[in-house]
């Protein structure tokens, strides 16, 4: 009886998280071993988190490109993009 409940929890947890994804977003799950390309990556996303204000620099787009940054684009304006 305790292995059955606990058997229901877990699949009921499972089901619970595969709700909160979109098809989209498994494929990029699926394509990427870590949630993050980098610790870069990690603090501009912490950074840039959904409903803020965006703040990019160009070294921003920069280590994006060069470590293949994934996810989710942040999308500025030449005139939004900080200098620092």
């Amino acid at each position: 009886m305790r292995n059955h409940r606990w058997n229901v929890l877990l699949a009921a947890g499972a089901l619970l998280a595969a709700g909160c994804a979109s098809g989209e977003e498994w494929t990029t799950w699926a394509d990427h071993p870590a949630h993050f390309a980098s610790k870069d990556h990690f603090v501009f996303s912490v950074r840039n988190t959904e409903g803020s204000q965006p703040r990019v620099t160009r070294e921003d787009i920069t280590q994006a490109r060069s470590q293949s940054w994934w996810g989710e684009s942040v999308t500025v304006s030449q005139a939004e993009i900080l200098e620092q």
